[in-house]
């Protein structure tokens, strides 16, 4: 599905046909984590396979974080009309962080990338951030032109703010899920619940060179959010303490 008119000179806007990723990358895995999800998965699948022609070596992974819709017969319905797709299912939801690991873990590529599945983000961005992977370990994407509701784009630039002052990471949207990483950096990502909100900042606590790069956002169309501002604010707190306390532990260089 292409991008919102709106959106085609925005800065980060995809190109209609990106254009192929060469060698050193051999094999690109793409990780969906999903939770009642139904209405999206499959366009978004179709999506993902569309990328084939860019990214040589294309699997997909979609993890099924124990949905309680339709979402894994849709899933498993894909399973037969698209190569390289490959659908997980967890048997109890245990949250984004849970169901992003589950995948890396099973994934197979050189090149890395995790995307949410409510279709915000564009999979069209994907072979720039891979490509840009030539000179760094990982690849941050921030939402240019954001097509939420003003108080989400207030309480989302407040959170970066306050995140970024405790990690001095120095990403201004950690919120954007889109971010392509070399396969090695996975180990550098702990099982914790709340990881995926720190992950610029566990690639710096371990020495890998992050960028950014402007990517489009589009308004979701199907489903509905699994999160308010004022019910995750207390997890983000807590999980913002987590990991300073990580970082205090961590035993660098071994």
């Amino acid at each position: 599905m292409a991008a919102d008119s709106g959106e085609k000179d925005a800065p980060g806007a995809p190109a209609s046909a990106p254009s192929a990723v060469r060698p050193p990358w051999s094999s690109v895995s793409i990780v969906v984590p999903v939770y009642n999800e139904a209405d999206n998965v499959e366009p978004l699948a179709a999506e993902l396979d569309a990328l084939r022609p860019a990214l040589p070596g294309l699997e997909v992974v979609f993890v099924d974080d124990g949905s309680t819709d339709a979402t894994w017969a849709r899933l498993d319905a894909c399973r037969a009309r698209y190569d390289g797709f490959r659908p997980i299912r967890r048997g109890r939801n245990r949250g984004q962080s849970a169901a992003m690991l589950a995948g890396l873990r099973q994934a197979k590529g050189d090149v890395l990338v995790v995307l949410d599945g409510d279709r915000q983000n564009d999979p069209r961005d994907i072979p720039r951030l891979v490509a840009a992977l030539e000179g760094c370990d990982a690849v941050c994407g921030y939402r240019a032109r954001r097509k939420d509701s003003c108080s989400r784009r207030l309480a989302s630039r407040l959170g970066n703010r306050v995140r970024n002052w405790v990690t001095h990471d120095g990403v201004r949207d950690t919120g954007c899920s889109l971010k392509a990483f070399r396969r090695e950096c996975a180990a550098d990502l702990p099982p914790f619940n709340g990881m995926h909100r720190f992950m610029p900042a566990y690639f710096k606590l371990n020495g890998r060179i992050v960028v950014e790069l402007p990517v489009s956002h589009r308004e979701r169309t199907r489903g509905v959010s699994k999160y308010t501002n004022l019910g995750r604010l207390p997890r983000t707190a807590f999980d913002l303490l987590g990991f300073v306390w990580y970082r205090k532990r961590y035993l660098a260089g071994l």
